[in-house]
């Protein structure tokens, strides 16, 4: 019969086996993206974001990306649509500065499954297309059954050099993304396993422009997205009250799966 094995790691279904356990693994990947944080109104957002976070700004962040080249996935890619809010966590035994992730839509289920799992990001799918460029214009579009309800434009205008450069480059170099693993119980309210999960990461810039963007959040129906729109609305109803950073980013990103913790 079946047995599992200690130093190995294992997704269902587990009884097929799993890969050794590797503690220099790092997951490494190629990364386009458009980056866009705009202020909104706090007292709305921080309906989102659970007790035991405080929230550092009044702000989303989005992150509209294509990853290729990905190690683990043997050369493969996918899009991923990104939804986030600068956090700081304050725990009975941690404590630490973060984006907590609202939601993560990407257009693969193999990163989907992994990501939910083993470090609690908030993964759903979508249709999330691949940018359409025509330098200098970019454009992204996020659907469900053919119903669209993310679009992003951004036009570049100028390229990011010296100590500018210098200066996103570190702050792209680590990233605090947290998430909440919650594991509803079987065929009863409640949670079988919840836990705040620090997963870290961080993009190696090459280059990098800042522009001008707009977004627009769809509202959708029951009929249009019965599992998602809920959560489509209530980013909606979020205002976009100022863009403070518009930017189109090139580099190397890397996934630090084997550093992920649980928060306490």
């Amino acid at each position: 019969m079946f047995k599992t094995q200690n130093d190995c790691l294992y997704d269902m279904p587990a009884h097929f086996g799993g890969p050794k356990f590797d503690p220099e693994y790092v997951a490494t990947q190629r990364i386009t993206s458009l980056v866009i944080r705009y202020e909104t109104d706090g007292t709305l957002l921080e309906n989102y974001v659970p007790e035991g976070f405080e929230l550092r700004a009044p702000e989303v962040q989005v992150e509209y990306s294509k990853f290729s080249e990905i190690n683990w996935m043997a050369g493969g890619s996918y899009n991923l649509l990104n939804v986030s809010a600068p956090v700081r966590f304050n725990g009975t035994e941690d404590r630490l500065d973060g984006n907590y992730v609202l939601v993560t839509w990407e257009s693969n289920t193999t990163p989907i499954l992994v990501g939910r799992e083993q470090t609690g990001i908030p993964k759903i799918f979508a249709e999330v297309e691949d940018l359409q460029i025509l330098k200098p214009h970019y454009t992204g579009t996020a659907s469900y059954n053919g119903n669209t309800f993310f679009t992003v434009n951004f036009e570049a205008a100028n390229p990011v050099t010296g100590r500018e450069f210098n200066d996103m480059k570190a702050q792209f170099v680590s990233i605090n993304a947290i998430g909440w693993r919650y594991i509803p119980r079987v065929g009863v309210p409640g949670a079988e396993l919840s836990q705040f999960v620090l997963f870290p990461q961080g993009v190696e810039l090459e280059a990098a422009q800042i522009g001008t963007s707009t977004i627009s959040w769809v509202e959708q129906t029951w009929m249009q997205n019965p599992v998602q729109y809920h959560i489509i609305n209530s980013l909606a109803s979020l205002p976009v009250r100022q863009v403070t950073l518009a930017a189109q980013i090139e580099g190397s990103c890397t996934l630090n799966r084997i550093g992920a913790k649980v928060l306490h």
